[in-house]
């Protein structure tokens, strides 16, 4: 039986994890769906607090299989989760009020969030 195909959502992704060439494209919810569509989503959402909305936000779980996973890298500098290798991941970026700069630290209450900007990174 083949393996069900993955798509690797978070809300943010390190810079210090690139390593390779990446291309950064803002997408749609609509490009999203399609390339979630018949996948398995996995997941590394950081913060408990602001997961509901962005769940609302593009109508599918992002709930980890760990509290507040690490994301890792093969040796060809793709990210991994889990010991899953991924070519791309979806990044959900919060919009926030203008002006508005998060406390060094802090979680973002969930007021704060405006909207947010999808995010495609494709490693090269």
């Amino acid at each position: 039986m083949k393996n069900k195909a993955s798509i690797l959502i978070g809300n943010s992704f390190p810079l210090s994890l690139i390593r390779r060439p990446v291309r950064i494209d803002p997408q749609t919810v609509e490009a999203l769906h399609r390339a979630a569509a018949g996948c398995h989503v996995r997941s590394f959402w950081g913060h408990g607090n602001t997961r509901a909305l962005a769940e609302a936000f593009i109508d599918l779980s992002l709930k980890t299989q760990t509290e507040r996973p690490a994301l890792g890298l093969q040796t060809d500098g793709r990210p991994t989760l889990d010991g899953q290798t991924f070519g791309e991941c979806w990044v959900l970026s919060p919009n926030y009020a203008e002006h508005f700069r998060p406390a060094v630290g802090a979680e973002i209450a969930p007021a704060s969030i405006r909207g947010w900007q999808i995010l495609k990174l494709t490693w090269e």
